[in-house]
Formats: C-alpha cells, sequence, structure tokens
C-alpha cells in the first residue's frame, strides 16, 4: 500500500483535449460508499463554512466530497 493519503487513478483520457476522467481514492480510510468518481462536483467551504447552499441542496446534489479550507482560521479566529 502507499504511504500517500490520496491516490488518483486515470480511468479514460480525452484523445482531444487529453482531459481526464478517474478515480480518487483515500488510501487510509475510503469513503463510506468506496472511490469517488471524477469528474465530480466538491463544494468548497472557506472560512469553515459552507456557502449558497443548504444542507438539504447537498443532501440532493449526492455530493461524495466536500473540501473545507480551514487554514486561516488557526491565524485569524
Amino acid at each position: 500500500m502507499s504511504s500517500n493519503a490520496l491516490h488518483f487513478e486515470v480511468t479514460h483520457t480525452c484523445k482531444t483535449t487529453k482531459a481526464r476522467v478517474g478515480r480518487l481514492k483515500l488510501s487510509r480510510n475510503h469513503t463510506s460508499r468506496g472511490p469517488i468518481e471524477t469528474p465530480v462536483f466538491m463544494p468548497v467551504g472557506t472560512q469553515g463554512t459552507l456557502k449558497g447552499l443548504t444542507p438539504e441542496q447537498l443532501h440532493q446534489l449526492n455530493c461524495r466530497i466536500i473540501l473545507g479550507n480551514t487554514y486561516h482560521l488557526g491565524h485569524r479566529p
């Protein structure tokens, strides 16, 4: 097993644009629903919160992954 926390496996590549489609795997603790197929809609929460979508909307969109950017909260809570 790789020591990297994330592993991206390319499953298809567009011959024209070279765009890639693949599968994102978390090495240590796979998501409860398995690998995440890409491309994927991934909401991004800045300053520790997700803006613009309600929890109900996230549920309806069947979001598989959410990025929470909280680095700056340690410097300016």
